[in-house]
């Protein structure tokens, strides 16, 4: 099991099912110990045998010194080749996305579509700080559309040598050399691109992405860090074109090939990696170099010689002096010693966390294209099962009203049941992330105070309930229905871990995320933490614990929903879920959820409203629906309340009705997803502009879609909706038609 400290984020797994096999193999951890005894010994033998120590000592450490840098080139180089590889299979994944894009367009297609294709390239291409721009070329080198600029200059690269050789097919040129980009601000980049080909494989044009020179620059400067002054990193085609590197080069040797001959020889012959010893102007180097994958890109790290020397010459210093003051030399060595193990064992620590945290990208990349169409699939589920739903209420609401007493105990038990499948349905869009947050400002101590009682009914007798809340948490922005949906969820799934009882314990503290704390969020949280002492999860179900559906529970006793939707209503308010877990040793369940600005002030007491008397007359309302199940019984019920009822399949019929003066209507009720030209909300909007509008309900089975539902001046229900807020609602309707249609027939 992870070792876990509540404070510290980054000794968790997140989203288990994305630990899938690394690329990257393990390499085992140097036995810092044996090093340290290592050196303590030869400290002892330059004590006792002072000349035989200063002679092979030095010997040693010269040996040593050139081992030890030549190590931290190669880790280096590797850190290096392994950053590179990720930023242009990143630029390759945006390049065939950008492909996809305009496939089959030609360049008056683009052009006349350039204001979308603009705000597209814009979110393909934003957020990577290594992406200067994204754009797209023609046949003729003449761009067509900028991610960063709208419409796009007049601009032409036909000259350039990257456009050529890509459409001559060239290899080499999908990457091309340093340049000054010709849109924009002027700032030095180098281009991956890949060409575009008509339906008859034609060359139609280029795709192409920027890439900011400096952001290599900065990579490896951070990157060399306390060993800059002794080392040169460099980024280089394989023809020895310089793309980046640290110090930076003048830009005369930049745009002309790799300056050490040794090294351009060898990206010449093919070679994928190696290490040399050059010298040039009497300056020896350790080079060691990388090819970045299948692209004709190499990294390159140099550690100069002459560092190594006067690295040598002050230890070699130290060494004849310890001859005669043996204890000052024991406690300097042993000192210098420990400081640089000790910098050693951070640099591989960090390393070690880097790897972990490129491994946990790539995963949550292909995790999130699963949720993806996984949640596509479940929200047309959810939308057919909100319809059966509203089918089986209406109709269970047409017998009670027709007062069928005895079958009465049975339709208690089908609302009961409908209800279950409207939790089943929320929970169902949750995970499919097309359940719309309605987030709002709480207090989690308070708010945790009031739903002690319910998380107890959960837990059942046998579990104790330990709630511990900081007083100091902050406030925290959330969808208060879907937090209490997660911790029930939580805690039966402890209730079940724990058949014969235990402990179940809620925790909250502030946690701040800062940018380098190796965890995928940034900025200020309340980490909610739930542990029970139940019995735990082994590595294989840790693995897919938040995957949809997946249950360890017997048949009929789980759906597999459950965590799933933890992760995902975590994740959609701006934070993330974790789990840990170990047979034996009980689960921990940490969320980790945004903090708010502040907790929104109660609201006024309301006088309670007069209870106006039902105005007389029912309402002529147009019922627009698809469903013809749906569109029947909700028919029959508003006939029951007294209604007339006309019914239409689509918005296009609805509106035509709605114009005729001859069948005048006061209410139009509509779903918002059906056939034809028009949807609800576009009816409502024509409606809206009307000489005299009419008042507009509509319903909906797509979460999604109540968003851009209430931006119209409409009443929005989502299905299964109550009939008794319905009834209210066209009570409502009515009393407003009646205090209209009164002052109207007064006389003047």
């Amino acid at each position: 099991m992870t070792p876990y400290r509540p404070d510290d984020p980054r000794t968790s797994q997140s989203a288990p099912n994305w630990q899938e096999e690394s690329p990257y193999p393990a390499v085992p951890e140097p036995d810092f110990a044996v090093r340290r005894f290592t050196l303590i010994a030869l400290l002892i033998a330059a004590i006792v045998l002072p000349c035989v120590y200063v002679a092979a000592s030095a010997y040693a450490s010269f040996r040593a010194r050139v081992a030890e840098a030549t190590d931290i080139t190669l880790r280096t180089v590797r850190i290096g080749e392994e950053h590179a590889l990720k930023v242009f299979d990143l630029n390759e994944t945006l390049d065939a996305r950008i492909d996809d894009l305009v496939r089959g367009l030609d360049n008056e297609a683009v052009r006349a579509q350039e204001a979308t294709i603009h705000e597209k390239l814009k979110t393909i291409g934003g957020g990577y700080p290594q992406v200067a721009s994204v754009s797209i070329f023609g046949p003729d080198g003449m761009l067509l559309a900028n991610s960063r600029y709208y419409p796009a200059p007049h601009a032409s690269i036909a000259d350039r040598d990257d456009f050529t050789g890509i459409r001559d097919g060239k290899v080499i040129e999908h990457v091309s050399k340093v340049m000054i980009g010709r849109v924009g601000a002027g700032e030095t980049v180098f281009n991956t691109g890949i060409a575009r080909r008509n339906v008859d494989g034609s060359f139609a044009g280029l795709v192409s992405v920027a890439l900011e020179q400096s952001y290599f620059d900065a990579f490896y400067r951070e990157l060399l860090g306390s060993e800059g002054a002794a080392m040169t990193m460099m980024l280089t085609r394989e023809d020895g074109a310089v793309l980046a590197s640290y110090p930076p080069l003048p830009a005369t040797q930049r745009a002309l090939a790799a300056p050490r001959s040794a090294l351009a020889a060898a990206l010449a012959s093919g070679s994928r990696d190696g290490v040399l010893h050059t010298r040039a102007d009497g300056n020896g180097e350790i080079v060691a170099y990388r090819r970045v994958g299948s692209y004709p890109v190499y990294v390159s790290c140099a550690y100069r010689e002459s560092a190594i020397w006067a690295d040598w010459y002050r230890h070699l210093t130290v060494l004849v002096v310890s001859v005669f003051t043996p204890s000052i030399v024991l406690w300097l060595v042993i000192g210098l010693s420990l400081k640089r193990l000790g910098a050693e064992e951070q640099a591989w620590a960090r390393w070690q966390a880097e790897a972990s945290m490129r491994r946990s990208i790539e995963s949550a990349y292909r995790q999130s294209r699963k949720m993806e169409a996984l949640g596509n699939l479940v929200g047309s589920v959810a939308h057919d099962f909100n319809n059966l739903l509203m089918i089986v209420s209406a109709n269970v609401q047409i017998a009670r009203r027709r007062g069928v007493k005895a079958i009465d105990s049975e339709l208690s038990a089908i609302e009961r049941a409908l209800k279950g499948g409207q939790s089943l349905t929320r929970q169902l869009l949750g995970v499919a992330r097309k359940q719309p947050l309605r987030s709002e400002t709480i207090e989690f101590a308070r708010w945790m105070a009031a739903s002690r009682e319910l998380l107890r009914a959960s837990l059942g007798a046998k579990v104790e309930l330990v709630i511990d809340v900081s007083e100091n948490a902050w406030p925290m922005l959330v969808d208060v229905a879907e937090l209490e949906l997660a911790l029930i969820n939580i805690a039966v799934n402890a209730r079940d871990a724990m058949p014969n009882g235990g402990r179940f314990t809620v925790r909250a503290n502030n946690v701040s995320l800062r940018h380098g704390d190796g965890f995928p969020l940034t900025g200020d949280f309340v980490q909610i933490s739930l542990d029970d002492t139940g019995s735990g999860m082994g590595r294989d179900v840790l693995a897919h614990a938040f995957e949809p559906l997946f249950t360890t529970k017997p048949k009929g006793m789980g759906t597999g929903l459950g965590l799933p939707q933890v992760f995902a209503f975590c994740e959609r308010s701006g934070g993330l879920a974790t789990i840990d877990s170990a047979i034996g040793a009980g689960t921990s369940v940490r969320l980790y959820l945004p903090r708010g600005s502040a907790v929104a002030a109660a609201a006024p007491a309301v006088e309670p409203r007069r209870e106006e008397p039902a105005a007389s007359g029912g309402l002529r309302i147009l019922l627009v629906e698809d469903n013809d199940e749906v569109a029947a019984g909700t028919e029959a019920l508003l006939e029951m309340m007294g209604h007339t009822v006309t019914y239409v399949f689509n918005a296009d019929a609805a509106l035509r009705l709605v114009e005729d003066p001859a069948a005048p209507v006061d209410l139009v009720i509509s779903d918002i997803h059906m056939p034809g030209a028009m949807n609800g909300i576009d009816l409502a909007e024509a409606i809206e502009t009307l000489p005299a509008p009419l008042p507009v309900i509509l319903v909906t089975g797509y979460a999604e879609e109540l968003e851009r539902a209430r931006n119209v001046n409409a009443r929005v229900l989502s299905k299964p909706f109550d009939i008794a807020l319905l009834e209210k609602i066209l009570q409502t309707i009515r009393h407003e038609r009646e205090q209209r249609v009164q002052p109207a027939s007064k006389p003047g």
